[in-house]
């Protein structure tokens, strides 16, 4: 294993969140133009995973165990223990991060909704409103101004709605913006009674029909639709695997070294989170415990027609388990302020109208350029400069962003089929060289 030097903010000391990467992970991340978010709530961690020339730069957030993401667009949900933050890209403020001229977008808080420790596991964006799996009470939700959260829909077998964890209710997948499909790790209606079945108790249902489409799954998570495909996390085994909805039959691609749980697409690759699962009394008895008396926690990156791993990061020491794996089209070098008064003080978004009030002399005016379509020059007040955007149409710009950026993945999808997965990008030779990233830790 050949390893370089860590590139650390930490002068003479080992950082205290750790990582390897194969060679092949920056190089890879780059021809992609993307870069990823990760979820660690057991270590109470948002990472920034980007590519810094030949290394991976990691780059930690501090939360109060972070789970669910949720990224649309310039639009930013993470779930945590009992609160569910909005954050917004303002491409401005980028331009004014440290070192001037690297970020490419900049996610600030817009809003903060609590909702209680409802143990909030995956979410998605639907047009403006965003859907999450409220595990404690076995549901999906949406929120509102007035509420907590708002329940819309448990699988047929929940008989109420209590804070129990009745069935373990965890993986959610999105079809033409809505909720098709969910994962539990037990068809069950008493308080945490899918533990006594957690081996091979593992279900997915359809959404709205409460439908069972398989069972006899370990420990399921991550479902997702992608490339007309329902794909799955088989995390009791450690694998990815796609499922025939009409059988209900799943077929493992690949399986990893770890306990599988995070799962983004784009182009041919699939980006999964793995875990190292302590065992404990949740996960003794599973499979992968059988299968591996070591289990690595990181990111894996797969080929989905071959099933062969092109890339990996792996963390160590410090960071265990993952939840949340999301691929960051477009945006190589995105920074997210939770904790930064120096930025959060003088940071603001105003509409058109408040802006004509502002003197020429304390505004910046910048384009945006990953954003063809929207005209309007946005400006940062960092100290003396304020930014603008027209959200009196925001809901109309949103869906253009979107619709752009799928053609974008469809774009990303036509160069990578045509990429040779070989030599620096797939061979197996280079999943033998391991570098050590550039950490930077909040």
């Amino acid at each position: 294993m050949n390893q370089e030097p860590s590139r650390s903010d930490v002068v003479g000391e080992p950082p205290p969140l750790r990582s390897v990467h194969t060679a092949s992970f920056p190089p890879l991340m780059r021809q992609l133009g993307i870069s990823l978010l990760v979820t660690t709530y057991q270590a109470g961690k948002v990472v920034i995973v980007r590519e810094d020339g030949d290394y991976i730069n990691t780059h930690f957030r501090a939360f109060t165990s972070p789970m669910g993401l949720a990224l649309a667009g310039d639009r930013l949900a993470i779930g945590t223990r009992f609160q569910i933050w909005e954050f917004h890209n303002v491409p401005a403020a980028a331009r004014k991060l440290p070192p001037v001229g690297r970020h490419d977008a900049c996610f600030l808080p817009r809003s903060c909704h609590v909702t209680g420790n409802v143990q909030v596991h995956e979410m998605a964006w639907a047009g403006d409103e965003l859907w999450f799996v409220n595990t404690r009470f076995s549901c999906l939700c949406t929120l509102d101004r007035d509420h907590s959260f708002v329940s819309r829909w448990r699988p047929p077998f929940v008989s109420a709605l209590t804070p129990e964890d009745r069935c373990h209710l965890n993986g959610l997948a999105m079809v033409n913006d809505r909720p098709r499909y969910v994962t539990a790790l037990g068809a069950t209606d008493a308080p945490a009674g899918w533990r006594a079945n957690k081996a091979r108790g593992g279900v997915l249902f359809e959404v709205p029909s409460g439908e069972t489409i398989a069972t006899g799954l370990s420990m399921p998570h991550s479902p997702r639709w992608y490339a007309g495909k329902l794909w799955l996390l088989e995390s009791g085994t450690g694998s990815i695997g796609i499922v025939d909805p009409g059988s209900g039959r799943y077929g493992s691609i690949a399986e990893l070294p770890g306990f599988t749980r995070g799962l983004d697409f784009h182009g041919r690759f699939a980006f999964i989170g793995l875990s190292q699962v302590r065992e404990t009394a949740v996960f003794s008895g599973i499979p992968i415990t059988e299968r591996l008396t070591e289990r690595t926690c990181g990111v894996w990156v797969i080929d989905i027609q071959t099933g062969q791993t092109v890339a990996f990061l792996r963390f160590e020491d410090a960071l265990q388990e993952i939840f949340a794996v999301q691929v960051v089209l477009g945006r190589r070098c995105p920074d997210l302020i939770n904790d930064d008064p120096a930025i959060l003080d003088d940071s603001f978004v105003l509409t058109d109208e408040a802006l004509e009030a502002v003197p020429p002399s304390l505004r910046s005016p910048a384009q945006d350029s990953s954003d063809q379509e929207r005209e309007q020059p946005e400006s940062l007040l960092n100290g003396r400069r304020i930014a603008k955007r027209r959200w009196a149409t925001g809901a109309r710009v949103r869906r253009r962003r979107a619709r752009t950026l799928r053609i974008e993945s469809l774009e990303h999808r036509t160069f990578l089929a045509a990429l040779q997965i070989t030599g620096k990008l797939g061979e197996q030779s280079t999943l033998d060289s391991v570098v050590q990233t550039g950490n930077m830790h909040s």
